[in-house]
């Protein structure tokens, strides 16, 4: 069975009294853990207990008292603990009082394992906010070494970094020509449709694109659905240009006059789109010079495939007529593997110098289709101001060492 990166930290974590919640989009493979890490249980011969909250008679039982769940599953007995893993746990009416509750009463005799999907879903439902209760866990679309991992090519995912290095400059770049040709074949399809598992196991591309329509279409439905956006027409107008747009600064006042909704109706669109975990804002990178400092954030979208959809273009890297925005958001998934994304930010100053990417207050990053047009004369400012952090370049797939940086392939970051 093909196990996901976040299985090793969630497994860790089981021998703590904590609540370990799994949140992420739909269709990221959050139920699929939830059921490895239940059968993990049952195969070393530990109590545990799953229970779908798509059930609707589970759902009434549990709406009706928390403590109802022991008609359910038996309350183990003194010195004893099962583990419960609950799908979809959003769906109670009240799932903060809920887990409160068998957390204080039951904490030595349950451990409590749970995912969500939607997080406005969930920021509306629980009111409390289990502060020291639990541990909350974000599961992504596919990576790209999970991607290769998924395509059976394990032999290819463990020549990648496994962190933000510039050491990894080095090791990628002396690889044998034939495996960073294969490796950059199988990063053009991941650029181009996306880390959804489903979508990454089907092998044909018109297989691939009916998915991820029913997929996208269905994900967005239940979201303006839950978030109880009264009409959809606008919601799925600004997605498309917000995809158009990335690596843009976002004037929110330019997307309402657009779309005809208020700034205020964008603002909530914002919200749910983040919620879902289909889009990330980066802010700017900020220090006490005014003048850099610019309000607008950024937005790039959390799975290729899900932005490709909504430009409607699938091409190659290399002849796609979008090729900077497509690289850009591209490089923001390659880093968001390796750090949180509130360690992602850009610089840009208020006459318009800037730096697509800043990680981590260390690293800096331009990304460019073309790295013969990078200009270190442009980022003399930024040097200037921040003499400590590097500068390099990320094209699609070169690696080269030049006098004043180094051009990085974005398979290889």
């Amino acid at each position: 069975m093909i196990t996901r990166k976040l299985c090793n930290p969630i497994s860790d974590a089981m021998a703590s009294d904590l609540i370990l919640v799994i949140v992420g989009a739909r269709q990221t493979g959050k139920t699929t853990i939830l059921r490895q890490l239940y059968k993990d249980c049952q195969l070393q011969a530990k109590t545990a207990h799953f229970i779908n909250l798509e059930r609707l008679e589970y759902l009434a039982l549990l709406n009706h008292s928390p403590e109802n769940i022991f008609s359910i599953l038996p309350l183990p007995p003194e010195g004893e603990r099962a583990t419960v893993f609950i799908d979809e746990i959003q769906y109670l009416d009240n799932p903060s009082n809920f887990l409160k509750l068998l957390f204080d009463e039951y904490r030595n005799r349950l451990k409590l394992v749970v995912t969500g999907s939607s997080a406005f879903y969930i920021d509306e439902k629980f009111k409390d906010s289990l502060a020291g209760r639990k541990r909350l866990f974000h599961l992504p679309t596919l990576s790209f070494s999970e991607f290769l991992v998924f395509k059976q090519r394990d032999d290819l995912a463990n020549l990648l970094p496994t962190c933000l290095s510039p050491d990894n400059f080095n090791t990628m770049s002396l690889l044998p020509l034939m495996q960073r040709d294969e490796l950059v074949r199988l990063f053009s399809e991941f650029s181009r449709f996306g880390g959804y598992p489903a979508v990454v196991l089907t092998p044909d591309e018109g297989g691939k694109l009916l998915i991820l329509e029913d997929l996208i279409n269905s994900s967005v439905k239940k979201d303006i659905l839950e978030s109880r956006i009264r009409y959809p027409e606008p919601y799925f107008m600004m997605i498309k240009m917000l995809a158009a747009q990335v690596g843009s600064l976002m004037n929110r006042n330019e997307l309402s006059k657009s779309i005809g909704v208020s700034v205020q109706a964008i603002d909530n669109y914002l919200y749910v789109l983040q919620k879902s975990f289909h889009a990330v804002l980066i802010k700017p990178f900020h220090t006490n010079v005014r003048k850099e400092l610019t309000k607008m954030p950024k937005l790039y979208f959390a799975d290729m495939g899900m932005r490709n959809y909504l430009v409607g273009d699938f091409r190659d890297f290399r002849i796609r007529s979008d090729r900077g925005a497509f690289l850009e958001n591209l490089c923001f998934r390659q880093l968001s593997s390796h750090v949180v994304s509130d360690d992602i930010c850009f610089w840009r100053t208020q006459d318009k110098a800037e730096l697509d990417f800043v990680v981590m207050g260390q690293y800096g990053f331009e990304v460019k289709s073309n790295p013969e047009t990078f200009s270190p004369s442009t980022y003399a400012g930024f040097r200037e101001r921040h003499p400590s952090i590097p500068v390099d370049v990320i094209s699609f797939d070169s690696f080269a060492e030049k006098s004043t940086h180094r051009v990085w392939g974005a398979f290889g970051i």
